[in-house]
């Protein structure tokens, strides 16, 4: 048997199974080499899972390991987009020079292509650098679990593509909110504070962008729990954010922020006006009539003349 090759830093891969709850085709990049031989894969929701090199396929070649070829392409995002927007840096007001901009959106693939063998994808990657879309169920499905990443897509104060239909999502934006921002938002600190942790131990010092990061996501936390709504822009807290990523505050001062951010989470937790669950039955209502509706355009449209490919909403 042939050794698959190794993945430098940077490969964009596809997982072939499930892994640490992310599911079997997701895509992300290699960001490092762990010393057990897996390697760190970053997920486009911000998550880095571990994995090794079985459970892992070059994005080119695991597209070629299906029976049938998905449904459409990038062309979906570019057909069927109905929201995006920038998110990261850009979108926080913490960008500086060479910033990246990044664009994340949401498609509506038409009903008719969940009727054949091979299904649309549930998210893609493109076809702009920097951009990533998912199909609007699984967008659905992820906000309503309180996803920081997709809460914060929702809230964008730059919106970049808009239709009717999205509109309509935006007007949900209060149904995917709940309690479980608590536990979402905070698993994402523990994630980053184990890494920066790990920086400290071995290189005396933390990656200061990574706190900066984890900082912003804690004031964001509170202001959600307290108030019970997503602000993105971080306001008033930019120049110290960016002192702290200049490496300009010390580790100490750093940490007692952290800390009295965590308490002051706990306190907004016990008076949040967030309901303890998210409206699930108003964004499946929504989906459900999203779906119909394009279902009922396709069964509308023209019959086409031999030959001729089938119709798409």
């Amino acid at each position: 048997m042939v050794a698959e090759p190794e993945l430098p830093v940077g490969t964009q891969v596809v997982l072939r199974t499930l892994i640490d709850g992310a599911q079997k085709g997701a895509t992300g990049r290699v960001v490092e080499r762990a010393a057990d031989g897996r390697y760190l894969v970053r997920l486009a929701d911000g998550r880095e899972i571990p994995g090794a090199r079985g459970e892992l396929a070059l994005r080119k070649a695991y597209q070629s390991e299906s029976t049938l070829p998905a449904t459409g392409g990038t062309e979906l995002v570019t057909a069927h987009t109905i929201y995006a927007a920038v998110v990261g840096s850009q979108a926080y007001g913490l960008a500086v020079a060479g910033s990246d901009t990044d664009l994340r959106g949401v498609y509506a693939a038409p009903t008719s292509d969940f009727w054949s063998l091979s299904k649309p994808p549930m998210h893609l990657e493109g076809p702009a650098p920097e951009q990533f879309s998912w199909e609007v169920e699984r967008f659905c499905e992820l906000a309503l679990k309180a996803n920081p990443n997709l809460l914060e897509v929702l809230h964008s104060p730059i919106v970049i593509t808009q239709t009717p239909l999205g509109e309509e999502l935006l007007d949900l934006r209060g149904a995917f909110l709940s309690q479980l921002v608590y536990q979402t938002y905070s698993g994402y600190v523990l994630s980053q504070f184990k890494k920066i942790e790990g920086d400290l131990r071995r290189d005396g010092e933390p990656k200061w962008k990574h706190v900066m990061h984890l900082l912003r996501l804690l004031l964001a936390a509170r202001e959600l729990l307290r108030h019970g709504r997503v602000v993105v822009d971080v306001g008033d807290d930019r120049e110290k954010l960016l002192r702290v990523r200049r490496g300009e505050v010390p580790w100490t001062e750093v940490e007692a922020w952290r800390l009295r951010l965590h308490a002051e989470l706990d306190d907004a937790l016990d008076h949040t006006p967030l309901p303890a669950a998210p409206d699930a039955a108003r964004v499946d209502a929504w989906l459900r009539s999203v779906r119909a509706r394009s279902a009922r355009e396709t069964l509308s449209a023209p019959a086409s003349a031999p030959g001729d490919s089938a119709p798409r909403s």
